[in-house]
């Protein structure tokens, strides 16, 4: 689960250094939460209270989900709603980059905005319509962990750095079994000033 860690942590810092506003409001976000405490003092239960920065990574994952696609194979007969039939033992492919990018799922699908994540964004979504760990028995055992580890790295980073995009043309994707950046993500990281 590394390389895709780290593919979606590469595409949210992208993401953030693109909408400074939503930067913003995530490192107010981790500020507060560790007011009079030091960033080494974060600790598991501070990972609940990040609300926003989880908005950020999950609308990051739907827009650059680290898997792109994933293949099942069909343990019984399966009607679709449009009347077709897939039999069973038939190979499948899922496409969840075109779920997460589907515009009957997803109004505005290539804009970055975390508040679809919001409570109230959230209600009446089928669950199935961002699925960045897969779904059912066979998805990702590691997607709490990963989670876990994306707030912490973000709370590092937004901590310490301002984050802002290189001169250079938008990363353009290059899916292979890991999402990943043709020629890399540039971004630039400024020092934040110290307090106290």
């Amino acid at each position: 689960g590394h390389d895709t860690t780290a593919s979606c942590l590469a595409w949210l810092l992208y993401n953030l250094a693109q909408h400074p506003q939503y930067q913003h409001r995530c490192r107010q976000e981790v500020q507060d939460l560790l007011r009079g405490r030091s960033l080494e003092e974060i600790q598991w239960e501070d990972l609940a209270l990040m609300p926003f920065a989880t908005m950020c990574i999950k609308e990051s994952l739907r827009l650059h989900p680290p898997v792109t696609a994933i293949s099942r194979r069909c343990a019984k007969e399966v009607t679709l709603g449009t009347g077709q039939v897939v039999p069973k033992g038939v190979i499948t492919l899922l496409s969840i980059y075109g779920t997460h990018h589907n515009p009957d799922l997803w109004p505005d699908p290539l804009v970055y905005n975390p508040l679809r994540f919001s409570p109230e964004n959230c209600k009446g979504r089928c669950p199935l319509a961002f699925v960045p760990f897969s779904a059912g028995p066979r998805n990702c055992i590691g997607q709490n962990f990963a989670m876990a580890e994306m707030k912490v790295v973000l709370a590092l980073t937004l901590a310490r750095f301002s984050l802002r995009p290189a001169r250079r043309a938008p990363p353009r994707r290059q899916p292979e079994l890991v999402l990943r950046a043709q020629d890399g993500i540039w971004l630039l990281l400024e020092p934040l000033a110290r307090v106290g």
